[in-house]
């Protein structure tokens, strides 16, 4: 089992996130989209290649493409731009999976209608990724005014969709916040979930919990972590798991710190249900 650092600090830098999660022993790191656009204005992408060539730290996922449903046609065609920038990042420096996160606030539509435009937005996306050798990971997002926002819609979307280049996110945050079911996880196919997001939150009623404010270090909140993590070594998930962690006072903290800590706590967590070698130094 390996453990990845998503790139959520507000303001570190990815060459600041490429040294920490190098040096406090991450395995791989998800690349987020502006940090890699703002990293493209003083480097070159072989710079970025040549890291990767030469050091243990991979690329785990590119996230993200945002709100890709019930979109005007500027706003989907930017989508699609984006979504080409970052097959072509992914693919010199070998990472072939995007994280695509649905629309929020899109009006009274039904849970039938927001599936039908889903599939629509995912598939015709998906044509265009698997020219470049890309995959894409759909995001519930455990928010209200979330389209699709439990992982029993997101997985009946991914289902219907029946690519190989479509699966989805599993964030431990938004499975908490609306309520997704463990029973739902248990049914899940292992090989359909392309990105794990663990994280922890403040015990605040479901529904209340915002994902940039109440998130909390894994094992410092109430999120039930250990039987999520149970629940996908039983369904047989063996991919990696990356921690993700917006809040507005960790963006206070230094980089290397707020790496170090991340890592620190999530492999505290996680080695209990997936003990390897690869997580259990804390040194790097």
């Amino acid at each position: 089992m390996k453990l990845s650092f998503n790139q959520t600090h507000k303001y570190s830098s990815l060459e600041e996130d490429l040294k920490y999660c190098e040096e406090y022993g991450f395995d791989e790191i998800e690349l987020r989209l502006n940090k890699i656009k703002e990293y493209l204005k003083n480097h070159t992408i072989e710079e970025l290649v040549m890291f990767f060539d030469t050091h243990r730290l991979k690329p785990y996922a590119l996230n993200s493409l945002e709100n890709v449903t019930f979109c005007d046609d500027i706003q989907y065609q930017q989508i699609k731009d984006d979504l080409n920038f970052l097959g072509e990042i992914g693919n010199k420096i070998g990472c072939h999976t995007i994280v695509v996160v649905p629309s929020f606030n899109v009006g009274d539509y039904t849970i039938n209608q927001i599936k039908m435009e889903s599939i629509r937005v995912l598939n015709d996306l998906a044509d265009q990724a698997e020219k470049m050798n890309m995959r894409l990971a759909f995001e519930f997002v455990g928010d209200p005014d979330c389209s699709v926002n439990t992982l029993q819609q997101c997985y009946d979307i991914i289902k219907k969709i029946n690519r190989e280049s479509v699966g989805m996110v599993l964030d431990f945050f938004h499975f908490h916040s609306l309520g997704s079911h463990i029973e739902e996880l248990k049914k899940v196919d292992p090989e359909k979930i392309f990105v794990v997001h663990i994280d922890d939150a403040d015990d605040f009623p479901r529904g209340y919990l915002k994902q940039d404010k109440h998130r909390r270090f894994p094992g410092e909140g109430s999120i039930n972590l250990d039987e999520i993590l149970s629940t996908l070594k039983q369904i047989g998930y063996e991919g990696t798991i990356s921690v993700e962690l917006f809040r507005d006072e960790y963006d206070n903290w230094g980089a290397e710190e707020f790496i170090r800590t991340a890592k620190i706590k999530t492999e505290n967590i996680v080695r209990k249900h997936f003990p390897s070698k690869a997580i259990l130094n804390n040194d790097g």
